[in-house]
């Protein structure tokens, strides 16, 4: 909800960094697995209760998550960067919940897997959309240039950071913290659902595929895996 504000503020220190590591054999890809090293050095410490080394990897994960995209604006955006930049990112905030899992099973486990789940919904309807507006070429950079189409929700990263720093401050409370940003998480997924079944359902239907059989019930013998 607040990325798009976040970034007219952070864009412009990283883009200056950006164009000073130009002259360096430094890779946005590279930085983009820096980000993944620091963000799973966080969830490490979390699991062995050391918040505040935890706090400070979390810091450089998501400073390293910003800048590689503006690296890759200097020397031109790639597929496998985006691919990487995505899929990374999802792999850190899985790790920061089942981290705290770790660390107190009894208290945490619960909240943890009602976080993770919500993780999975908001995703899922993240990523769905990006493939169906990727087969319909649509494009857009209110968040920036991206290689993927990105859909706004309640729940974005810059609420998921702020809520991990906070149970990084507070583990105490991160029963608390993980099912009241669950709810949040769960409310972002079903508000999407519903503006994509919005802005799809008076669309037509897709083409049939060439080769593909009619619709419509098919008399005669069926077969099953039994036969």
């Amino acid at each position: 909800m607040y990325d798009t504000r976040i970034r007219r503020i952070i864009d412009p220190p990283l883009n200056w960094i950006a164009r000073r590591l130009r002259p360096l054999p430094v890779t946005a890809n590279q930085i983009t697995v820096a980000a993944l090293v620091f963000g799973l050095a966080s969830a490490v410490a979390v699991a062995f209760g050391a918040f505040g080394p935890a706090l400070v990897a979390l810091a450089a994960s998501r400073i390293a998550d910003g800048l590689d995209g503006a690296v890759a604006r200097q020397h031109g955006v790639t597929r496998l960067g985006g691919y990487l930049d995505i899929v990374f990112d999802f792999f850190f905030y899985g790790a920061i919940p089942l981290a705290f899992a770790i660390a107190d099973p009894s208290r945490n486990a619960l909240a943890a897997a009602v976080l993770l789940a919500s993780f999975y919904a908001n995703g899922a309807t993240f990523l769905g959309f990006a493939a169906v507006a990727a087969e319909m070429r649509l494009t857009t950079d209110i968040q920036g240039r991206k290689s993927i189409y990105y859909f706004a929700g309640l729940a974005e990263g810059a609420e998921t950071i702020a809520v991990f720093c906070l149970m990084m401050v507070f583990p105490a409370a991160f029963v608390w913290l993980a099912f009241l940003f669950a709810a949040v998480c769960f409310v972002s997924a079903g508000a999407r659902v519903l503006a994509v079944n919005d802005m799809l359902r008076h669309l037509p239907p897709m083409p049939p595929v060439a080769g593909a059989p009619p619709a419509g019930p098919v008399s005669g013998p069926t077969s099953s895996s039994a036969d």
